[in-house]
């Protein structure tokens, strides 16, 4: 996908609500490889992918791999003998590539990144790149959290295989350009050799299924839409499969589990459900599924899950909350399924909308943790939704900044998921108009529509869509690692209340609104003492206790004698 030109795990929150709060780490020092893999530098500007056509033979007892990556691209201005960079971890090696499946090239390897030595080509050409590779392929350690490729076992002692590689990059197992900022425009296709006594999924739809007559099975798979490549998936096991229309939006959606043969009964019982309400909650919050044309999967998987485009990885275990465990202690996340929920948020946040920079990422993982807030919200009522988002506080640290250094391939703290989705709440309750709140969620997926994006263009969107310059709020939650402090007095007589924000940035100005069952008031608070005078029964919408919860700040009441001194 091209970056719009104008203007990591989806489970990491859940070892934040758990862990121990930990003191600042030292600024990490960048290198250049980090620079090589998180930038677009002159080898990576030049091309645009179009198309990733992939071939895989994964060999289970020796932990290898033999592929192919045919990367089809369009030639964005010309170019005079500059080099390509291709990304491949080791310990993969390339065997040879193909310039237009003629030419052999050049190229020398640094590191992850491989300098391509490719032909002169003219601006708007459409050329191609043919990568044979293989070798032994890092394996995940601990995925999806540590991925790489998981050589693993079913419960019955068969073998199981897939992949995770979100924030590491698909190159730790195929040949790419390994950058979030370019999608392939025209999808991609993921071919599987495996043994035939095994079935191989990946994302979209299957084009074919053939027996090799040699004790493998080849199973091509295929989407037609940009896809992010750390989300191109291969899954591969002993798996069944059943099926259901789904009535959205769009039309009828096919919806499709993939689930291991002894998962098949409890599967039909209990994922259905789950599905339909995720469905029904975000499609009204967010628009169409973004993905009718390669139908949406929930496939079982070896880790607890991840955002795999159209084919979303489930290992929950088939429990409610997250492994039975609910992350907002409230006993609000013990009635649906955490994985199921968070991870399909993704296909709007994540996988429809897709940030250029690892480094924004909070987009990714922010609005989809607040995703589960409005999952609530629709299907348990506003009060629960409220309640759960209170609750998933917990899980904030602020010892580093959400958004860190850009062009390196930075992935900021652990708190863009559970902080940018109190900030997103803050910010909806200072809004108070649902419609508007609605139509804003509505209209980032439709604005940018299968689209790369930066931060800076989301919070210019809210912005514009508000009639409010919410930059100075996004700012205070997303770059700074203070909790802004609202500060109150009251007049001798009651009928005037003094605010300010303190511990913020300047120019911080988070709308509040207060409000009950009697009265309400909205106020505009900045870094500057400011008052407004109250009518009968206002002085009581001011209880630190209920602002916090509805908002992610501190609340003091001020001695008004100390004010100024």
């Amino acid at each position: 996908m091209k970056p719009l030109l104008k203007n990591f795990a989806a489970i990491v929150v859940m070892i934040c609500l758990y862990a121990n709060a930990s003191a600042q780490a030292p600024a990490k020092v960048y290198t250049h490889a980090d620079t090589l893999r998180g930038s677009i530098g002159p080898e990576r500007a030049w091309w645009d992918v179009l198309r990733y056509d992939i071939t895989v033979k994964p060999d289970y007892l020796a932990k290898t791999i033999v592929g192919e990556n045919k990367i089809t691209y369009k030639v964005l201005n010309d170019n005079k003998g500059t080099m390509m960079q291709i990304d491949l971890m080791e310990p993969l090696v390339i065997d040879s590539i193909l310039f237009n499946h003629k030419a052999h090239l050049q190229y020398t390897r640094e590191g992850a990144a491989w300098h391509v030595q490719v032909p002169q080509q003219k601006k708007g050409a459409d050329n191609n790149v043919d990568i044979f590779y293989h070798g032994k392929v890092h394996e995940g350690t601990r995925p999806p959290w540590e991925g790489g490729f998981t050589y693993t076992k079913d419960s019955l002692g068969r073998p199981w295989m897939t992949v995770t590689c979100q924030g590491m990059g698909a190159s730790v197992w195929y040949p790419c350009k390994d950058h979030q900022s370019d999608e392939p425009d025209n999808g991609a296709s993921l071919t599987m050799i495996v043994p035939d006594t095994l079935v191989a999924i990946a994302n979209g739809r299957m084009e074919f299924k053939k027996n090799n007559g040699d004790g493998t099975a080849t199973y091509k798979w295929a989407v037609v839409n940009p896809i992010s490549d750390y989300c191109i998936i291969p899954y591969i096991g002993k798996y069944v499969n059943f099926s259901e229309k789904y009535q959205g939006e769009k039309g009828p959606l096919d919806v499709n589990y993939w689930v291991l043969d002894y998962n098949l009964a409890r599967a039909k019982e209990y994922m259905p459900l789950q599905v339909h309400q995720m469905l029904q909650s975000f499609e009204y919050w967010f628009g169409p599924y973004p993905f009718y044309e390669d139908g949406y999967k929930l496939i079982d998987a070896p880790h607890s899950g991840m955002e795999h485009q159209s084919a979303v990885a489930y290992g929950n275990k088939y429990k409610f909350g997250y492994g039975g465990r609910d992350g907002s202690g409230t006993g609000i996340g013990m009635k649906w399924d955490f994985i199921i929920v968070h991870e399909s948020g993704h296909e709007w946040f994540g996988n429809n909308i897709t940030t250029n920079d690892l480094a924004d990422m909070w987009v990714h993982e922010g609005f989809t943790n607040y995703s589960e807030t409005l999952f609530v919200d629709h299907i348990y009522g506003k009060d629960a939704g409220d309640q759960y988002n209170y609750g998933i506080r917990r899980g904030i640290r602020n010892t580093t900044n959400i958004i860190p250094v850009y062009g390196v391939n930075a992935q900021g703290s652990g708190d863009m998921y559970p902080k940018s989705g109190n900030m997103l709440h803050s910010i909806r309750h200072g809004l108070d108009n649902d419609v508007l709140f609605r139509e804003i969620l509505r209209g980032l997926n439709k604005t940018f529509y299968h689209q790369t994006v930066n931060s800076s263009q989301v919070e210019a969107y809210v912005s514009k869509q508000t009639g409010f310059d919410y930059s100075k709020v996004f700012d205070q939650y997303l770059r700074t690692i203070q909790i802004p402090k609202l500060q109150y007095y009251f007049s001798d007589d009651k009928k005037t209340v003094f605010y300010r924000y303190d511990s913020c940035v300047k120019g911080f100005n988070m709308p509040l609104k207060l409000k009950n069952t009697q009265t309400d008031i909205k106020i505009i608070p900045t870094d500057q003492w400011n008052s407004v005078a109250l009518k009968d029964g206002q002085d009581a919408l001011f209880t630190p206790d209920a602002i916090s919860k509805m908002y992610y700040i501190k609340v003091a009441v001020v001695n008004k004698d100390t004010v100024g001194k």
